[in-house]
């Protein structure tokens, strides 16, 4: 029986290019399970879009010496490229920026007030005497009282994940002219993230099925202690908030963007013709996924479940396979130093799929990872070169020239050919059940290893040799190893989206592979070939030097921190 599958992708800030490190930590992810569950026949709603409020975009339009508009027009554009050529696949990238979303976030903003989980108070705030301003969180930057890290943010330190408020901050300073901000006190409205400490405790407590880091971090999250946060802001950029005498503050982003989920739903169901279709996903039989980086998990376990929780009608998370960080060269993705590999710079010059299968294998699902060029040149040529792409195209060739380009008509199986086919079955099963946990780097490693026991069944059985001697064996044995690479073709294809077609096409298989689902297309004989064409493109070794040659010419001089 066909399931409904949500996967709610992080919504990236539009301030910036986007880098591996995020595509790795919730893009790629997201997308290969959502391949999955489709060609599974499962029904599917992937959405995210762009985080067009808060204080990154008025600070990058600061920087630029343009409007915050602006630069949410710039960078939301450049993802939606970058979705394309990558082969990420969404339902629907939105924004923030939309009338839907602002309608939405209204809607849930007054049934939380509705259920007295939003209230008036005072809250200090930094304040720049020099600026004349309130400052929002992340224009106060100083050193987290947690982790000791000198770069931590007013809203959170990156290294060890703390939410924070900016007087939390030991020596703040501002971010705008270095000075150091007095203290004030500012009216504004609060969520009563308190309330929800016991519920959240006891469901989060269930969930025995995440990840082992996001369900201890979310733990000691709540067992320290939840409290009420304000969810207004002293800045002009952002969604207004509806309530008389507030009209000049703005909803603090971190409670608005998550609601993008929802909006977004709505959105997709509005552009469909089914207004009300949003409901099967959010209301009905249905299980959601959220796929962010480690940075994000308590506002997926906890600020989001205690708004779905305040609403009263919304499914909860069923689970938020987060990941952890992807380091660059040994050092962390710094955008301040430009110590990155830009999504859009490396499209410029390699495939997408060779990235796709580099990051699935290295995936970091419960531990850092690093990038590294050498690294990436020797798994393309050693594993999607010499090993999966070896044993397709010799075998193609070798049926294509010696068969009339056509699937040779196998003979009786023996038990090596047999063995074989049970274990190109028995792989698929596997890798379903990899990807149904969302245990990517386990999946991409079986689909290796039947790559690599195919080419030792070929090596073993010699077609080159029997063709002279046994064209019935020789043509059993090609058989066999097409039906393996039948098998390849389908788990690899969550991965490798757009070789995995083109391969497709060369066995002869009608349509897309899409179309054809999660299963072993059968070889057929007679079945025509097309012309193979090698899959993937050996690299030079001089491409290491190359690349981190320029990813040092560009590096800023600056803190290390990104």
């Amino acid at each position: 029986m066909a399931e409904r599958i949500f996967i709610g992708v992080a919504w990236p800030y539009a301030n910036g290019w986007l880098h591996l490190g995020h595509i790795a930590g919730a893009y790629l992810p997201a997308d290969i399970f959502a391949r999955y569950h489709r060609l599974k026949g499962n029904e599917v709603l992937m959405v995210s879009g762009s985080d067009q409020h808060g204080t990154p975009i008025t600070v990058q339009a600061e920087q630029e010496g343009i409007t915050p508009q602006q630069v949410v027009d710039k960078y939301h554009a450049s993802f939606l490229e970058c979705w394309q050529r990558l082969g990420i696949e969404f339902d629907l990238f939105t924004a923030t920026g939309t009338a839907n979303h602002r309608e939405t976030v209204h809607d849930l903003f007054g049934r939380l007030q509705a259920g007295g989980y939003i209230y008036e108070g005072t809250m200090p705030l930094p304040y720049c005497t020099n600026e004349g301003r309130f400052l929002p969180d992340r224009y106060v930057e100083g050193t987290c009282p947690h982790c000791q890290s000198p770069r931590a943010r007013g809203d959170q330190c990156e290294r060890c994940g703390k939410t924070l408020d900016p007087q939390d901050l030991i020596d703040p300073r501002c971010r705008i002219c270095g000075h150091l901000p007095i203290i004030r006190d500012s009216q504004h409205l609060f969520f009563r993230l308190s309330a929800f400490q016991a519920p959240l405790l006891e469901w989060v407590k269930q969930q025995e099925h995440w990840r082992p880091n996001v369900l201890n971090f979310t733990r000691r999250y709540l067992e320290d202690g939840l409290r009420d946060r304000a969810i207004t802001r002293d800045i002009s950029w952002g969604i207004p908030t509806p309530v008389a005498g507030y009209e000049e503050k703005r909803i603090y982003v971190w409670f608005e963007a998550v609601m993008g989920y929802l909006s977004a739903s709505k959105e997709w169901a509005q552009r469909e013709g089914e207004p009300e279709r949003w409901r099967d996903f959010w209301q009905g039989e249905a299980r959601s996924y959220y796929f962010i980086g480690k940075d994000n998990i308590p506002f997926h376990t906890i600020i989001w479940p205690a708004m779905i929780m305040g609403a009263g009608d919304l499914k909860l998370p069923y689970d938020v396979p987060a990941n952890e960080f992807l380091n660059l060269e040994g050092g962390k993705f710094s955008t301040s130093r430009n110590w990155a590999v830009w999504v859009p710079d490396y499209l410029e010059r390699y495939a997408p799929d060779p990235l796709r299968y580099y990051l699935s294998a290295g995936m970091p699902e419960g531990a850092d990872a690093d990038f590294s060029w050498r690294e990436y040149v020797r798994r393309n040529n050693d594993e999607l070169v010499a090993t999966y792409g070896n044993l397709v195209h010799r075998v193609l060739t070798f049926t294509y020239r010696n068969f009339e380009g056509r699937i040779p008509e196998p003979g009786p199986l023996d038990e090596q050919s047999q063995r074989l086919l049970a274990r190109a079955d028995a792989a698929l099963e596997n890798v379903g059940d990899h990807l149904a946990h969302c245990h990517f780097r386990l999946g991409i490693q079986e689909v290796m290893a039947l790559a690599q026991e195919g080419n030792r069944y070929v090596d073993a059985r010699a077609p080159w040799v029997t063709l002279r001697t046994d064209h019935q064996a020789t043509a059993t044995t090609l058989w066999t190893a097409l039906y393996a690479i039948s098998a390849l073709k389908t788990m690899v294809s969550p991965y490798l989206p757009f070789t995995t077609q083109q391969l497709h096409q060369m066995m002869g298989f009608p349509g897309t592979l899409q179309e054809a689902g999660w299963k072993i297309q059968r070889p057929q004989p007679g079945q025509p070939l097309e012309a193979p064409k090698p899959l993937f493109t050996k690299l030079e070794p001089t491409v290491v030097e190359e690349e981190t040659s320029r990813l040092q010419a560009r590096v800023n001089p600056g803190p290390t921190a990104g």
